[in-house]
């Protein structure tokens, strides 16, 4: 049995594009907890853009770094932490999210993913000819280590940034992890517990 009060410490996954960051700041602030999100505090430690450091150094130099931040800020306390679409891709990374923090898998199909993406070029593992099969085949290779690493997985759907706060926070509240004073009244919402 998980013994949930004693980790004071939130990890969102998912796919690129998921709403981990958008979603991950707006619950930080209705917790009065700090965010971080893991690109971020990559980015700092490597002085440039993850594209850049991707492009010159490649993943697996990119993903060593991605361990190190990781295994860092899963330690953290009262922390909202959004992380990289591919952090789950070590294992390490899945133990230390899973065994530290309550980890919400925020799940967006390929084809809503495509919709939110199909313009942006800041990601590297998406500048190919066809992003959406792209998108399809990291959504079968993530999706099941996404489950894994997961507490709750919330379904995102179209849902507003505002929604799926409320969402998560309704599965922590029913988790016993936070304060139900901070929940709002539920209003039927597609979860799914692990």
């Amino acid at each position: 049995m998980t013994v949930w009060a004693n980790r004071a410490r939130i990890a969102l996954v998912g796919m690129p594009g998921g709403g981990k960051s958008t979603v991950g700041r707006q619950l930080a602030k209705r917790l009065h907890w700090q965010f971080d999100d893991s690109d971020t505090l990559i980015e700092k430690r490597l002085g440039c853009s993850i594209r850049s450091y991707f492009a010159s150094q490649g993943e697996s130099a990119f993903r060593d770094v991605e361990e190190s931040v990781i295994e860092k800020a899963a330690s953290g306390d009262r922390l909202v932490l959004a992380t990289g679409g591919g952090a789950v891709l070590r294992e390490r990374n899945r133990h230390a999210l899973n065994s530290r923090c309550h980890v919400i898998y925020l799940r967006s199909s390929p084809e809503e993913l495509f919709r939110r993406l199909r313009n942006d070029t800041t990601r590297p593992l998406l500048q190919v000819t066809d992003p959406l099969a792209r998108l399809r085949e990291l959504f079968d290779e993530r999706d099941p280590l996404y489950r894994e690493v997961s507490h709750f997985t919330v379904e995102t759907g179209r849902p507003s940034v505002a929604s799926l706060v409320n969402m998560v926070l309704m599965q922590l509240e029913l988790a016993g992890v936070i304060d139900p004073d901070l929940v709002p009244s539920p209003v039927g919402v597609p979860t799914t517990p692990h």
